[in-house]
């Protein structure tokens, strides 16, 4: 029996490590540690999500289900971390008083949760009860204040990411950004736009490095998506240094495309995507040069003013590219994103959605009265 109690002991103390230690770099430790019981939940509810929403084809509806993803995994962890504060204070009770299984947990629960039941080893336990009492309401209170972190960090995201819907459409797409702003001759004020992002690259690197469970908040719209945005502002910043290497622009859609790939390496390093630090320019990607000379007609059709042709710029743009493409690409599939076009693939039945463009509603001549 003391051997028992002592590998309860010891099974006790390393539970309330475990636990422990996934609180503190989950919501105290500001630096990406990270979380293998937030990685579990991550995927345990991602894949009922998943499932549950395939019958549905439409991405709609998809999109709809996944919504909870976020709201599950927070949930879960706090109801995690208390199941696995009451497990440990149980172990710890009955090794230390010798008192039965189930008053050991009964004791640890009324603690934990601080209901206040009393056991015949009261003054064996007061040390523990008093651990336990404390240890309930500061993992709930420091879950509480996690949130406006949280929020804080998605409302600024989102609110750079519903801006781009004016410039780019949803979903977005690097090339129909330029192609836009060419067609209202706004070409310039990109300057702006690749300022704002590289700040927001710089904060979202931050933000859901050290806070995992950011990748999991949706847009509130289905075909805006902040991985996607992300990635079409650095294609944008990379055809247009390719195209246009005098314009501007340049100097802030380097600082753009820097920051911005720097921003998805520090969250490649925290959900654990591998990736090369320093990739050679020349090395493959998974856009092929047809689908960019395909862009780069568009945006010339548009009226964009172009330095060199497609053949000449595709090696610049590739140099750019496969700084990000693979980081990017993964981070799309396993956020269940909106399939836009040069995003990668999806674990889901999809087709590249272009970006929605207006219907022209301007009245057409009629045929007696020609214009």
């Amino acid at each position: 029996m003391d051997l028992m109690r002592w590998f309860a002991g010891i099974a006790g103390l390393a539970v309330l490590v475990l636990v422990a230690s996934s609180i503190l770099g989950s919501l105290v430790v500001p630096r990406g540690l990270g979380s293998a019981l937030v990685r579990v939940l991550w995927r345990s509810m991602r894949w009922v999500l998943r499932r549950t929403s395939a019958p549905f084809h439409s991405y709609e509806v998809r999109d709809r289900f996944l919504a909870w993803l976020a709201p599950a995994v927070l949930i879960a962890m706090l109801w995690s971390w208390l199941a696995g504060l009451l497990v440990a204070y149980g172990l710890l009770m009955h090794a230390v008083s010798g008192i039965s299984w189930p008053d050991s947990f009964r004791e640890a629960g009324s603690s934990l949760f601080t209901l206040g039941f009393a056991s015949g080893k009261r003054s064996t336990l007061n040390p523990l009860d008093f651990i336990a009492a404390a240890s309930g309401p500061v993992v709930i209170a420091l879950q509480i204040a996690y949130l406006p972190t949280l929020y804080g960090a998605f409302n600024r995201r989102e609110q750079e990411v519903t801006l781009l819907q004016s410039r780019a459409s949803q979903p977005a797409w690097g090339p129909e950004l330029l192609a836009r702003q060419a067609l209202v001759g706004t070409v310039d004020e990109l300057r702006g736009l690749y300022e704002d992002w590289e700040r927001l690259a710089a904060d979202i690197g931050e933000t859901h490095s050290n806070y995992p469970v950011l990748l999991s908040f949706r847009s509130p719209r289905p075909y805006r998506g902040w991985v996607v945005a992300l990635i079409a502002v650095m294609d944008a910043a990379a055809m247009h240094i390719s195209l246009a290497p005098s314009a501007a622009v340049v100097p802030a859609a380097r600082l753009m495309l820097r920051s911005g790939f720097t921003a998805l390496r520090e969250i490649a390093r925290v959900v654990r995507i591998p990736f090369d630090p320093d990739p050679d320019p020349d090395g493959p990607l998974r856009l092929t040069f047809e689908e960019y000379a395909e862009a780069v007609a568009h945006v010339q059709k548009a009226g964009f003013v172009t330095e060199r042709s497609a053949e000449e710029s595709w090696p610049h743009f590739r140099g750019w590219r496969v700084n990000y493409e693979s980081i990017g690409y993964a981070l799309a599939r396993n956020l269940d994103a909106v399939p836009a076009l040069w995003s990668g693939g999806r674990d889901f039945p999809h087709e590249p959605v272009a970006p929605q463009r207006p219907v022209d509603r301007r009245p057409q001549p009629s045929r007696d009265h020609p214009s």
